[in-house]
This record gives structure tokens, C-alpha cells and sequence, in this order.
């Protein structure tokens, strides 16, 4: 009888196991009152995927979600059903205007063992969070009215035929960079990473920006970022908020480009007055020289509660600092009005970023660069949304490299959960399986998670490093002792 070495059984038995991720099985969108009748069921649905679906399973699924939706209100008539548990998906609804319906059905996580020569599936019911695949959900509907404007105004711009058009249009590429696998904790937030400046490097952006509105009197609102991370902003919140997430998830990372090392670089040529320009157009047109270029620039929609604008997105970028200038979208934009714009824009922004890079890199060597700390964070502020992660290495819809395991993560979706059922403030700490401490502090509208690699410490020896990281890391912004 031969013994085999632990190593190998434990790498038969990893190839035994397979396990995959959530992912998206339907999305939809109806409205009951485009099919009251019977016969009429198909009228309701606005959009499906997967298109190729058989009808009548369409119609079925619909009028389940309906079902489940009007069973619920009996119970509460102002809050419906946001999420149904099955043992091997999960459905998300969202009524983001009167009538309308969005739908998204999330298989479980599946481990595939062996069982006697057979693939036994096991569906883990219990991983995903409802929190965060709802705001993905919400978050669909969000990035579709930017750039398209509520339902509703479709609907009164061109009936319902416009707005199938418009849905189908937008979803059937939106819905490829859904990655179901990398959400989390973030998710949730969707906050904005701000750039940290000191005052006069401030006041030269701020006095960049009045110059520019000033001489550009068509730009009726205007954006700084550097690094993907905002300066300034003269949206409202929420607006920036989903402009933000588009920039830094979708627009910026078809546009990598390696910060300029040098004054040699052969991208521009030198400018009158021995001004290096190094700027360019994200959005609009490729090539300023050709006359026959054409080129039109995204429109997006803001302030659709109120004044409800449509304007021109124009996103310039030198080196790593990049402006959005929003400008109304019944003006014409024009070559001419291009090139004004770049040669205005592109010396001084060339010469901006390159004082932001040089002013980042004083406060760098002046802060010293420290050891890997035993801790990992997560900061969101709800007032000014701002937040922070040292958790999160890389962050964009098609991936998300985190720093620690899976149920850590989840961990941190539990205890923001748990923040959310009350009002006051409160501190939460967790002995993980794998002998990982979490903490979670909420503090007048800002919360902080930490992770700390301290695995033989006790209650006490946590809470007082804790302490220490909020006098040292949150001084100035947190509160509890």
C-alpha cells in the first residue's frame, strides 16, 4: 500500500473543486401600464437581455417580477421589494421613476465538486450582499440618465418606440462592463477620490479655470482632475458623482497614457513664449489640422430634477491633469472654437500639471515614504462624498485587485449593513476565521473600516490601535474616542 504525500491530496482535491463567480443571468425593463390587458403582456417590456430569450418565458419572468412586487406592497404600500432570495439566483428591482421597473437577476456563486465520478452543484446562497448588487443596479440607471436623460422625456420627446431605442441602444453596451465578481463596499458609496493639494497650488487651478470661463464664455460649467482623482468641480454633487465614475472607470482608461518624463517629449511641438504644449481632446476631434475631420462631442444630462440640461462634454487632458468643460448643447460647437480652446487651454494646463506633479512629489519626500502598515482602510464621507481606500490596488469595472480575501470584504459589507438599520453613532469590531480583525466606526456622517493583520492581539490591544490610527491618519476629520 502506497501513501501519497498531503500536497498531492490537497492539490487533487483543488482540482476536484471548481468555483464560479456571481453572474449577470436577465435584466429588464417594464411598465405595467403598457400592457394592462390581457394579450397585450409583451407591451409592458421595454428591454430585454438576453435578447434572444423566447417570448413567452419573457412575459412569464415580467409578470412574476410584477406579482412579487404588488404581493410585497400589501405589507408596505411605500416600499415594495428591493431583492428575492432563491436557492440558486437573486432578483434586484428598482422603480427609479413612477412605473418603470428595472430588473437584474444575479446567479449565486457555484462550486462544482465531484461526487462519485458526477459534477455535484453547490449554490452559495448566502455570499452576495443585497446592498451592493441593489446600488450596481440603481448605478444602471444612474450612468443610462446621464447620457440620455430620464424615461420619461423620451417618452414625451418620441413614445415609447424612442425609448426602446434609447434603452437597447445604451444597455446592450453598458451591460458588458457589469463584472459582477469584482463589486463591493465600494459599490455601495460610489464616492470620489479627492486629490490632495495645498492652498497656492489651489488657487493657481482655481484662477486657471476663472480665466478660461472667462474668455470661453460658452463653458457653462467646468471639472479639474489629476491622477483620476477631482480638484475641482462646479456640477452639482450628484452630477459629479456619476460624471466621476464614468471618467475614471470608462473614458480615462481607453486613454492611458504614461506621465511625461521629460521636456523632450515629441507629442507637441513648442509653442510661441517656450511653453511646452502637451494637450489633447478625450472627446471631440482627433486632429485639429484636418478640415475635413468630423467629430461631435457626448452629450450628457444634469440637473434633470430641476432645469433638467443637455450639454456638450468636452474632456481635455495634458499629461495628468485632465478638464471637463460643459457647454450648452444647443450652441453649435465648431473647428474654430476647437482650436481657440486648445490653444488657449493646452500651455497652461501643460504647465499646471506639471506644477501639481512637482508639488506632490515635495509633500511625498517631506512625509517620508513609511513601512507597509499592519492596517488597511476604507474612509467614505457622506456629506462632501469623498473616500479613500488602501484596500482596493486597483479599482475599474473590469477588475478589482483588493489586497484581502473575499470574506474580509464581505465582513465589510455586513457591518455597513448593520450601519444602515440605525441612526446613531457606533463602533463595530469582528474577530475574523482567518484571526484578521475589522472594525467599523461611524461618526456624523463618515464612516471608516480598518483591517488589521494582528493576530494575537486582543479586544482591548485592537481598540487602542484604532485610536492611535484616528489621531494619526483622521485627526482632523474623526471624532470618537
Amino acid at each position: 500500500m502506497s501513501l501519497r504525500p498531503v500536497s498531492e491530496l490537497l492539490m487533487a482535491f483543488a482540482v476536484q473543486e471548481k468555483h464560479y463567480p456571481p453572474s449577470l443571468l436577465s435584466f429588464f425593463i417594464y411598465n405595467p401600464k403598457f400592457g394592462p390587458r390581457e394579450g397585450e403582456e409583451e407591451k409592458k417590456i421595454l428591454f430585454y437581455h438576453p435578447s434572444e430569450i423566447e417570448k413567452n418565458e419573457k412575459i412569464k419572468n415580467v409578470g412574476l417580477c410584477e406579482a412579487i412586487v404588488q404581493f410585497t406592497r400589501t405589507f408596505n404600500p411605500t416600499k415594495p421589494a428591493q431583492s428575492l432570495h432563491t436557492q440558486k439566483n437573486r432578483q434586484f428591482f428598482h422603480e427609479p421613476e413612477d412605473g418603470f421597473w428595472m430588473v437584474m437577476v444575479v446567479q449565486n456563486p457555484v462550486v462544482e465538486k465531484q461526487k462519485d465520478g458526477k459534477a455535484v452543484f453547490e449554490y452559495q446562497e448566502d455570499e452576495l450582499l443585497d446592498k451592493v448588487y441593489s446600488s450596481v443596479l440603481k448605478q444602471c440607471y444612474k450612468m443610462y440618465k446621464l447620457f440620455n436623460g430620464t424615461f420619461n422625456k423620451a417618452m414625451e420627446a418620441g413614445g415609447v418606440t424612442l425609448l426602446k431605442d434609447r434603452l437597447e441602444k445604451f444597455f446592450i453596451r453598458y451591460l458588458q462592463t457589469l463584472h459582477l465578481q469584482s463589486c463591493d463596499l465600494l459599490d455601495v458609496f460610489s464616492g470620489i477620490s479627492f486629490f490632495p493639494l495645498d492652498k497656492m497650488t489651489y488657487l493657481k487651478i482655481q484662477s486657471f479655470i476663472n480665466r478660461v470661463e472667462e474668455n470661453l464664455s460658452l463653458v457653462k460649467y467646468t471639472a479639474f482632475l489629476y491622477n483620476d482623482q477631482l480638484i475641482w468641480s462646479g456640477l452639482e454633487q450628484e452630477d459629479m458623482r456619476i460624471l466621476y465614475k464614468y471618467l475614471t472607470t470608462s473614458l480615462f482608461p481607453r486613454h492611458i497614457e504614461p506621465e511625461l518624463a521629460g521636456r523632450d517629449s515629441p507629442l507637441r511641438p513648442e509653442m510661441p513664449g517656450n511653453l511646452q504644449h502637451y494637450g489633447r481632446f478625450l472627446t471631440g476631434p482627433l486632429n485639429l489640422h484636418d478640415p475635413e475631420a468630423k467629430f461631435r462631442f457626448p452629450k450628457i444630462f444634469v440637473n434633470t430634477d430641476d432645469n433638467y440640461e443637455e450639454l456638450h462634454l468636452i474632456v481635455y487632458k495634458a499629461m495628468s491633469a485632465a478638464v471637463c468643460f460643459m457647454i450648452d448643447a444647443s450652441v453649435p460647437l465648431t473647428p474654430d472654437f476647437c482650436r481657440k480652446l486648445d490653444s488657449l487651454v493646452g500651455p497652461q494646463l501643460t504647465v499646471l500639471a506639471s506644477d501639481i506633479c512637482e508639488q506632490y512629489n515635495i509633500n511625498k519626500r517631506i512625509s517620508g515614504s513609511e513601512k507597509e502598515p499592519q492596517f488597511k482602510f476604507i474612509y467614505f464621507n457622506h456629506m462632501n462624498l469623498a473616500e479613500k481606500s488602501t484596500i482596493h490596488l486597483k479599482k475599474t469595472p473590469s477588475v478589482s485587485l483588493t489586497s484581502v480575501q473575499p470574506e474580509l470584504m464581505k465582513i465589510l459589507g455586513d457591518i455597513n449593513s448593520d450601519f444602515t438599520r440605525v441612526d446613531e453613532d457606533e463602533e463595530i469590531i469582528v474577530k475574523a476565521m482567518s484571526d484578521y480583525w475589522v472594525v467599523g466606526k461611524k461618526s456624523d456622517q463618515r464612516e471608516l473600516y480598518v483591517i488589521l493583520n494582528q493576530k494575537n492581539s486582543n479586544l482591548i490591544e485592537v481598540n487602542d490601535e484604532i485610536k492611535k490610527l484616528c489621531a494619526t491618519q483622521f485627526s482632523n476629520i474623526f471624532f470618537l474616542d
